[in-house]
């Protein structure tokens, strides 16, 4: 896969762009914490944030699908980075909390699709139907929790060893240069739906397809899952008196993920993609049961990893089957739901652990991903038929007209049971 032309062109400016993603949450949760000495303030405002990327993200998507990532990418970052900095500012002033939550809706709204980029960028290059789209999708998912290992550790240290304010300003600092360099990328870059010659130009959203809404309910519970634990990790070192190792519990979560999308992209699985969704799903569910019993450090670094091992099968999974489900000239809109589903999942849960933190302790804030895996599991299997790619589909993919890379749009329906 790393020896497809053109890729590492994309790879090492995705990487260095989706970096800051991880530190923003953490970033405004130690920042605003320090600043107002409420856990359900941070979460407050941590949770506008991401309900704001949810809403707009998908818009991003579009329109990069249609007029091309570099347009839509330059003017965010900037937006981005200067909303971010400001909302430093006004927490360190102890502004009202309605300042706070103002600029926390451009700071969320702005937050770059790095991420759902490199993965159009990908099955742009790769073959149509090429199994290493399986491997590709893994790799995303390595990369991601990479910069997660990285990020709550680099923005923790810098927020308790240098300043409350630090972690959040070099996010902004960072999402300025690395996607600035990532847009610099054009020759890997998906052509735009309306530069295709004789192309028709599709205005539908990808949300009209059934499965795709399906798996943004499946990603509203995995977003539970991170938006729970970065809130209660955070209360329960404060807790215990030493806030420094959070960091270290949420990057221990952060590289169970990352090993374990390892694994399923060397595996040449033999059942289908729907299976492995159910299957890993209730693995998600089951593994996040057990961490509000967690009273002790060591203890919690392991359920944590074991949370992390059973997330990256579901994300792997949910980003392979969306490819199967829409066509070419909405791939980059389709993957932005599945980002957003999970940014929106992540603010509400880490209101609702925020309040349980600050009203019962971190033990209650760590049943939130619990509750939000149960409830999205319950609708996966309810519907998982609507998961199967239809037909018709394919066939409209087929004549999207989207020319070089379309991939999608040429490929056979997959084996889903």
């Amino acid at each position: 896969m790393l020896r497809t032309p053109g890729a590492w062109a994309f790879l090492l400016p995705g990487f260095a762009a989706r970096q800051p993603f991880a530190m923003l949450t953490i970033g405004i949760v130690l920042l605003v914490q320090h600043t107002t000495g409420s856990y359900g303030t941070a979460g407050a405002v941590s949770a506008v944030t991401g309900v704001s990327m949810a809403l707009f993200a998908p818009q991003s998507g579009k329109l990069s699908d249609r007029f091309g990532q570099g347009a839509v990418l330059l003017p965010g970052v900037i937006v981005h980075s200067a909303s971010g900095t400001l909302l430093a500012v006004l927490a360190l002033a102890h502004a009202p909390l309605w300042a706070l939550l103002a600029v926390a809706v451009p700071t969320g709204a702005s937050v770059p699709q790095v991420g759902p980029m490199v993965r159009a960028r990908w099955a742009a290059t790769l073959p149509a139907g090429s199994p290493l789209l399986q491997t590709a999708a893994a790799f995303e998912s390595v990369t991601d929790e990479f910069t997660f290992v990285i990020g709550p550790v680099l923005a923790t240290a810098l927020a308790t060893g240098v300043h409350p304010a630090a972690g959040l300003l070099s996010e902004a600092v960072l999402t300025l240069a690395g996607g600035l360099l990532f847009a610099a990328q054009r020759r890997t870059a998906p052509v735009p739906a309306r530069a295709v010659p004789g192309g028709r130009e599709r205005r539908a959203s990808a949300l009209t397809v059934p499965g795709v809404r399906v798996l943004a309910v499946a990603f509203l519970g995995i977003g539970a899952v991170f938006g729970g634990m970065q809130v209660s990790m955070t209360a329960f070192t404060e807790e215990i008196g030493r806030p420094g190792i959070n960091g270290l519990l949420y990057g221990t979560f952060a590289a169970g993920n990352m090993l374990a999308g390892l694994a399923c992209g060397a595996v040449a699985w033999k059942s289908g993609p729907k299976r492995r969704m159910l299957v890993g799903y209730t693995a998600l569910t089951l593994a996040t049961s057990m961490l509000w019993a967690a009273h002790a450090v060591p203890l919690l670094c392991g359920l944590g990893l074991l949370v992390g091992l059973t997330i990256a099968p579901a994300l792997i999974t949910g980003y392979t089957l969306v490819e199967s489900l829409v066509p070419a000239a909405v791939r980059t809109e389709a993957f932005t739901w599945l980002t957003g589903a999970v940014a929106l999942g992540q603010a509400a849960a880490a209101t609702a652990a925020g309040r349980l933190a600050d009203g019962i302790g971190a033990s209650a804030g760590f049943t939130v991903p619990l509750v939000g895996t149960g409830l999205a599991l319950v609708t996966l299997a309810a519907l998982r038929e609507r998961l199967a790619p239809r037909p018709s589909e394919v066939v409209a993919a087929r004549g999207d007209g989207t020319g070089r890379g379309s991939g999608i749009g040429h490929r056979e329906p997959v084996a889903v049971d």
